[in-house]
């Protein structure tokens, strides 16, 4: 049903890490999500970073994310004696390239008010340096909404 209608609304969340890996923020999206307004349409969400990324992946067995980070490790390893940039230490680089690989950005669909994810589906903040860092991620939710 097309509409003249048209909600969009946009919030930051802060995101702090302990250092290397995955940080989920489904909920915090979800309520955004939820606040918006929005009945049909997409949630983007966007890092502001060049040293964490985004992933949509597996959110009931703690193990399938142990595996992803084990496999990130061996795929892009540290110390590597031909990576230049070491600017800001050894995991500089492998963070940069880490994210290259990954995503910056996940779009979502918006299906009745909620996030579209399927049963096992979460967002996750990906941190990619071995310090902890505080990332910002932004959320923008746009659409129909509704009746």
């Amino acid at each position: 049903m097309a509409t003249d209608r048209f909600l969009s609304t946009h919030e930051r969340l802060s995101v702090r890490t302990r250092g290397k890996g995955t940080y989920e923020i489904t909920d915090d999206v979800a309520r955004i999500v939820r606040s918006s307004g929005v009945a049909t349409g997409t949630a983007t969400i966007f890092v502001r970073h060049t040293s964490a990324s985004l992933v949509i992946y597996e959110n009931a067995d703690p193990s399938a994310r142990h595996d992803l980070h084990a496999w990130m490790e061996k795929f892009v390893p540290e110390g590597d004696p031909d990576y230049l940039h070491t600017l800001e230490g050894s995991d500089d680089t492998t963070s940069h390239l880490r994210m290259a690989i990954t995503r910056t950005s996940e779009v979502v669909p918006v299906v009745g008010g909620e996030l579209a994810l399927g049963t096992w589906q979460g967002v996750f903040l990906f941190e990619h340096r071995r310090a902890p860092h505080t990332r910002t991620v932004d959320v923008v939710v746009m659409g129909d909404p509704g009746q």
